[in-house]
């Protein structure tokens, strides 16, 4: 087992497309990606290119299992899908699929990326490996991929705002997306593409709510989303200690007669015209009253009256109570400017809900949160998701220290 620096990386994924090897992305983004040889592959079928980690969003990460196909095709289809091949400024960890993805297309396209040095993301940052991008690019399209929360840290800051203006796309996606927000970035110029997809999709493979070429999409009966097509994972795979890599059966993967690979979301979604639209996870459903509330659905159907009224972002978790069971909870964070209204009424969590409950959002038919606590930064993982346990934890914690006591289910139904 070798392991590799992102210096060495290129050469690594060389051997690993070539089927030479097999690269294992760390678990965390400052541990070390490894090379280990075929033979530490111990299933039936084709041992695979790479092997990653899940972000872990809904509980313990997941190993997955990538090939050759599958990582190139996702590769391909994201040149066909913009300008063509090009160069790339790397702002994700390396250890998530995005990231991965962006020295893949990098290193198909010819060239290395230039990759941030920073440890934690900055506007400033950005601008000057933007520039440093742009000086060597010449005539090459230019492409970034970013997360929703850079974005908003990147529109918070004139100079970045100015290089993010000169790159040909932007992808943007790993969380839900404020509409807002993208009508901000489009409102200054940016070339924003809308992404979805996932580990175990090779990242991305629909782009603006279209399907790559190859991609089918199913709504189930239960309203979830399946991807089917040749970017899907080869299987879930087990890691031992002895450093053998094991397939694992599991039915949110699944190979059909043909050969032809499915995964089997949680997120809910629907078609219309061909278009897809993400509405949340399943298994993000909180019951408050005997009421199922997808807090995807709330927070993207707040934010964009609430972002009028000085919040830059909003993420819906709960507290348990004794009347609803499951007491629905925003933590959001203030922008710079807020209205003097809205300022008067943070100082309790239930007047500050009271007030962004009561703005013209159209949500009136809808349960809304009953207690809002302003945070320095929303609860996320290291690839920009909303750490939903995370924010549980946080809003119990800030409930018991800010109510001192005061019934959490005085704010009644309206």
């Amino acid at each position: 087992m070798n392991a590799q620096s992102v210096e060495d990386l290129p050469s690594a994924i060389d051997r690993a497309l070539d089927g030479r090897s097999i690269l294992i992305l760390p678990r965390t983004r400052d541990a070390a990606i490894t090379e280990v040889a075929h033979s530490q592959w111990t299933g039936s079928g084709r041992a695979p290119a790479l092997v990653l980690f899940t972000s872990g969003s809904t509980g313990t990460a997941k190993a997955v299992a990538l090939s050759a196909e599958a990582l190139t095709t996702s590769a391909r289809a994201t040149e066909r899908f913009l300008a063509g091949p090009g160069d790339w400024l790397l702002s994700l960890p390396i250890n998530h699929i995005a990231g991965f993805q962006v020295e893949l297309r990098a290193r198909l396209a010819g060239r290395e990326p230039i990759r941030t040095t920073s440890a934690t993301f900055t506007a400033e940052a950005f601008a000057d490996e933007a520039e440093h991008l742009f000086s060597h690019s010449g005539h090459r399209p230019t492409y970034t991929s970013q997360v929703p929360t850079q974005l908003h840290r990147i529109l918070a800051n004139e100079r970045a705002t100015l290089a993010a203006t000169k790159f040909d796309a932007m992808l943007l996606g790993g969380s839900a997306i404020s509409p807002v927000l993208l009508e901000r970035a489009a409102g200054r110029g940016l070339h924003i593409v809308r992404t979805y997809g996932m580990s175990e999709t090779a990242g991305g493979c629909v782009y603006n709510g279209v399907p790559f070429d190859g991609v089918e999409i199913t709504i189930t009966e239960s309203s979830t989303i399946n991807l089917r097509g040749h970017v899907v994972a080869d299987s879930y795979v087990e890691i031992t200690a002895e450093g053998h890599i094991t397939p694992v059966d599991t039915p949110g993967l699944t190979t059909d007669d043909d050969g032809a690979r499915t995964m089997h979301t949680s997120d809910l979604g629907r078609i219309d015209e061909g278009v897809l639209t993400v509405l949340g996870r399943s298994d993000d459903i909180i019951v408050s009253g005997g009421t199922n509330v997808s807090p995807h659905a709330l927070e993207t159907g707040l934010l964009p009256t609430w972002q009028h009224h000085g919040i830059a972002e909003v993420l819906v978790t709960w507290v348990p109570d004794e009347e609803w069971g499951k007491l629905l909870v925003a933590l959001v964070r203030i922008d710079d400017q807020v209205p003097k209204a809205v300022a008067d009424s943070m100082g309790s969590p239930h007047d500050f809900a009271r007030c962004l409950d009561g703005l013209a959002h159209g949500m009136h038919e809808q349960l809304l949160p009953r207690l809002v606590f302003p945070v320095a930064e929303i609860p996320r993982r290291s690839i920009g998701k909303p750490d939903r346990q995370a924010a549980a934890r946080l809003a119990a914690k800030l409930a018991e220290t800010k109510i001192h006591g005061a019934p959490t289910s005085e704010y009644p139904n309206e």
